[in-house]
């Protein structure tokens, strides 16, 4: 039973009050408890007429709305006026029907602000004539158009607040297909220029020197540099794949590719609490690990590394260390230098530099 109700509870929590199934189901099953339950003393016919198309333009609408919305609010609010002509009575079904048609047109983001004013200002009309034939008060009349005031703008709120959210979710997708499609033309510029190069250099060994040994250690590289760019084209579009491993799982296969491929000893250390980051900031943090583990394996064959990750407040940090020879400094290179500028467009700083004897290279992000 408790697990029942925890699926319920996770059910009404994920649907959404103006789009979601359930609260359409709830709506639909209210109004109709109200039709069923009403029992005119005046004009019956008049009364029951106005319900039943007021319920057929609310049934219309639930399965119109997927997929042609502006027919569908336009039959919404139809349905709204309709019930509003006969709210004057003293049944609370047609007032029901105002209320909830009115609210979800309001809500709704289809109609246009100019729709909805005239759409309220004809309910309130209509609700107003509609109470001075049933000779309600006129205290009365004031009451209810408040309430009828309030609800619209209750409405309008939740309306401005689900474009919002809209608009933040539309501008995260830009920013994200942007940034993808940034590390895309970095790494296959890189990769693809230097490859080029290679073929170009082994192809001028062999026709115009004869060189065969030299030109065979050119297509070897430019099968590395062919390997290292698919890596790097991976790392790229990883953050869009569900099954990409946490980062210091990622950092783990990387450290240890490294410790079989180059026959060293390399280790991974982290410390802090784990917990996902931004997957811009995934990516900076890999790419930044990767270039750094072939640095060292270029200037400091057969030296130990050790990779540290950190997590700290609000920021993430990783640490490569590795002995190096004087002089052979790597702050410069392309390779860290495009690192940096990657971390700076993700809010994040890189270093790169000599410390107690090692070189280290030092990365961090914010979350």
């Amino acid at each position: 039973m408790r697990e029942v109700w925890g699926r319920v509870v996770r059910l009404l929590a994920a649907d959404d009050p103006e789009t979601g199934h359930v609260v359409r189901l709830l709506m639909s099953l209210v109004l109709a408890w109200s039709l069923a339950t009403a029992s005119p003393d005046r004009a019956p016919a008049l009364m029951w007429s106005a319900l039943c198309a007021s319920m057929a333009c609310w049934l219309a609408f639930v399965l119109l709305d997927r997929r042609f919305p502006r027919a569908a609010t336009a039959l919404l609010a139809a349905g709204s006026a309709i019930a509003a002509s006969v709210s004057g009575s003293a049944e609370a079904a047609p007032t029901v029907f105002v209320f909830a048609m009115l609210l979800l047109f309001a809500a709704h983001v289809t109609p246009s602000m100019g729709a909805i004013a005239v759409v309220t200002a004809t309910d309130l009309a209509l609700m107003a004539g509609s109470m001075l034939w049933w000779e309600q008060p006129r205290s009365a009349i004031v009451v209810r158009a408040a309430v009828v005031m309030c609800t619209v703008l209750f409405a309008l709120h939740r309306r401005q607040y689900r474009r919002a959210q809209q608009d933040r979710a539309r501008a995260m997708a830009l920013d994200e297909r942007a940034r993808i499609a940034r590390e895309l033309h970095d790494v296959l510029a890189h990769s693809l220029g230097a490859l080029s190069v290679q073929l170009e250099v082994a192809e001028a060994l062999l026709t115009e020197r004869g060189d065969v040994e030299g030109a065979v250690a050119r297509i070897r590289r430019s099968r590395a540099l062919a390997r290292e760019g698919l890596a790097e084209a991976r790392s790229a579009v990883a953050a869009l794949r569900e099954d990409v491993p946490p980062l210091p799982d990622a950092l783990s296969l990387l450290v240890a590719e490294h410790r079989r491929d180059h026959d060293v000893p390399a280790e991974l250390c982290t410390a802090g609490t784990r917990r996902p980051i931004t997957p811009a900031a995934e990516v900076c943090l890999l790419r930044t690990a990767r270039e750094a583990l072939t640095n060292a394996a270029r200037h400091a064959p057969g030296e130990p590394v050790t990779v540290e990750l950190g997590y700290g407040e609000g920021a993430v940090r990783l640490v490569v260390r590795n002995p190096c020879e004087a002089g052979r400094a790597v702050s410069s290179g392309h390779g860290l230098q495009g690192m940096r500028e990657r971390l700076a467009l993700a809010g994040g700083t890189l270093s790169a530099g000599p410390a107690g004897g090692l070189w280290e290279v030092r990365a961090e992000v914010p979350e």
